[in-house]
């Protein structure tokens, strides 16, 4: 689980944010106190004063529960937090790897956009991928953008570029490195020269605006990564959906994030060696195993949170045989993969398939 600390937004932020739920007719006092923030405390503190990120998330999460009960489509970040969103994560996740899983969500926002207002579809060619984020401006109520509110000329660029932000980060999280993004276009006018500074240094690429189309590109090559994360974690995603978005935007990648997205958790095609890893990383095996020393971590330790992870995965969502699964991990004999996941675990495979799967019957010859 990640740390909840370390990371503060300024008090700015929050104001922008409790702003807009007051204009817009909700309580923002009381959604901050469910925060445990002191709204009126807040606007009298300095504008630059930090305060946690996480917090800035529950906040976030809070503010998209009121603004679900007005029955509106919600045009800001892709919907994130919402039903929808969260509907969305759950059929997407079933794909191996990142394509195969912006397929699904392209699938799912499909039919769900003449309810949501806003979808994503994918495109590619050998060089590159192709990220459309397309959002129904027709779809967009008054209410969630009264013409009084002071950024509502300003609406349609942050609501298109905030989607994107989103996408870019959630595909960062599913693979476990940010992706190195190759250009955006935003199909809008631009905000400001902060706001377009403050866009590519999240991005980390050039950000071009006014342009004919509202994209996210990068190397055609991410789309083959393979997820590190299962049902299992999403829970934990969609429980601080903003903070886990944030700090995969801000968390410089390392060495062990690509071993783990290059493997993933799908074993079908077996664990790679050390050799091969080092060899798909362009670096000689000295050299990954220092950096690895250097993360305090090594191949063996990253193997095995990956076993753990895909065994998990198979037990709570499959029927697959105990032995099945311990050969498609890599193990010689099922009594050492029984030995390893206890030591995971705390419980043998067959007891934590029956305590996460009680309906589940399993094979007696497993």
């Amino acid at each position: 689980m990640h740390d909840l600390g370390g990371i503060d937004i300024p008090a700015r932020k929050f104001l922008r944010l409790l702003d807009y739920l007051h204009t817009i007719g909700l309580d923002a006092d009381e959604i901050a106190r469910r925060v445990g923030l002191d709204h009126g405390q807040l606007k009298k503190s300095s504008s630059d004063w930090l305060l946690p990120a996480h917090t800035y998330s529950r906040l976030y999460m809070e503010a998209v529960i009121d603004m679900q009960t007005l029955d509106k489509p919600l045009p800001w970040a892709a919907g994130i937090g919402s039903d929808f969103f969260e509907m969305m994560c759950h059929y997407a996740i079933g794909g191996s790897n990142l394509g195969a899983v912006l397929q699904r969500a392209a699938k799912f926002e499909q039919r769900v956009y003449s309810l949501s207002g806003h979808r994503v579809s994918l495109s590619s060619d050998d060089e590159f991928a192709y990220l459309h984020y397309e959002l129904d401006l027709q779809s967009v109520d008054d209410v969630l953008l009264p013409t009084w509110w002071d950024r509502a000329e300003s609406f349609e660029a942050v609501a298109k570029a905030s989607g994107l932000l989103v996408w870019h980060a959630f595909c960062g999280w599913l693979i476990g490195r940010s992706i190195a993004a190759t250009r955006v276009s935003i199909s809008a006018p631009p905000v400001s020269d902060a706001y377009a500074v403050g866009l590519q240094q999240a991005m980390g690429c050039p950000v071009t605006f006014s342009a004919s189309e509202n994209v996210l590109v990068f190397p055609r090559s991410v789309l083959d990564y393979r997820l590190v994360h299962t049902i299992d974690s999403l829970s934990e995603f969609l429980a601080n959906t903003v903070y886990q978005l944030i700090l995969i935007e801000r968390k410089p990648a390392s060495t062990s994030a690509a071993i783990r997205s290059l493997v993933g958790i799908d074993f079908k095609e077996g664990m790679p060696s050390f050799a091969d890893i080092a060899h798909r990383l362009h670096l000689s095996a000295s050299s990954l195993r220092r950096r690895l020393m250097i993360e305090n971590t090594s191949y063996q330790i990253l193997k095995d949170e990956l076993r753990c992870a895909s065994a998990v995965d198979y037990l709570v969502n499959s029927t697959i045989k105990i032995s099945d699964l311990s050969d498609l991990l890599g193990y010689t004999e099922p009594s050492s993969f029984v030995r390893s996941f206890r030591g995971w675990k705390g419980a043998t495979p067959k007891t934590y398939r029956q305590q996460h799967q009680p309906k589940l019957v399993e094979d007696k010859r497993a």
